[in-house]
């Protein structure tokens, strides 16, 4: 059954010392994107997350729709004013964060489907949407948008969602509190961006990689130039700068930044 979050559980759980001690809470908006972005060039301070129970035009990667019922999911977007350093890792630090506050709190292993995406079993339960602004050479804000299926029952939406999904709910048989899972991200978030260049990051990001030594297919890349936008090839490794490195059935290795990577079970 939707339920709103309890802002005061959050406030008590969560051990953050700056992200997310300036929530706003919002029952039903656009995007948490936008009205993040809003904030960012009114002069909001790095830290503020907005909170939505629903969103009209929420919005995940490639342009894709993001479904989330109200009063059942995780729906938010922290602004961030971050360093070069810390931009630049947002997309291992924010899997990292999140696959280890679910593992703290429920005892769940998700993996990381590169670039970002978090599975349960191969099936999709989070997504995050990353964005960045600069002045010249610095970074003047990014946003991270997260979406985080707890209660939510994806087979009534089928239609609507591309991929194979879950959520936390479903794989712990139970209905969750929301609160504590929120509390656990923030804190885990934190830590992980006030760490961006330990070597512990990297080795956490990469050691819950889901795809390496699998046969995929890559598209959307613009490093790809065969015809069709497509390259096939073994998932060898992934590097510090969070490229994939794929090793195509010619024995060359190729390095992608960007693209859409899916499994190849043939």
């Amino acid at each position: 059954m939707p339920t709103r979050l309890r802002r005061s559980i959050l406030e008590a759980r969560s051990p953050a010392r700056w992200l997310g001690r300036d929530f706003v809470y919002k029952l039903r908006t656009g995007s948490t994107m936008d009205d993040a972005r809003a904030l960012a060039l009114d002069g909001a301070p790095s830290g503020v997350v907005v909170f939505a129970e629903e969103q009209t035009a929420g919005r995940g990667t490639r342009g894709r729709t993001w479904v989330s019922p109200a009063g059942q999911n995780l729906s938010f977007t922290i602004l961030l004013r971050p360093t070069p350093a810390q931009i630049q890792r947002l997309s291992l630090i924010t899997p990292v964060a999140i696959a280890n506050a679910v593992e703290q709190v429920l005892g769940l292993y998700p993996r990381i489907k590169w670039p970002n995406d978090l599975h349960l079993k191969g099936k999709k339960f989070s997504g995050i949407l990353i964005e960045g602004e600069w002045n010249g050479d610095k970074p003047a804000f990014a946003l991270v948008g997260v979406g985080v299926n707890v209660n939510f029952d994806p087979a009534p939406h089928a239609a609507q969602i591309a991929r194979p999904a879950t959520s936390l709910a479903l794989e712990k048989g139970r209905p969750l509190p929301r609160e504590p899972i929120l509390a656990a991200i923030f804190a885990s978030f934190e830590r992980a961006y006030e760490g961006a260049d330990h070597p512990a990051l990297f080795n956490g990001w990469r050691s819950r990689q889901e795809l390496l030594g699998r046969p995929v297919t890559l598209s959307g890349s613009p490093a790809i130039r065969e015809p069709g936008g497509k390259i096939e090839g073994v998932a060898e490794d992934v590097d510090e700068d969070g490229s994939l490195l794929v090793r195509l059935p010619s024995g060359d290795l190729r390095r992608f930044l960007a693209g859409e990577v899916t499994l190849r079970h043939a």
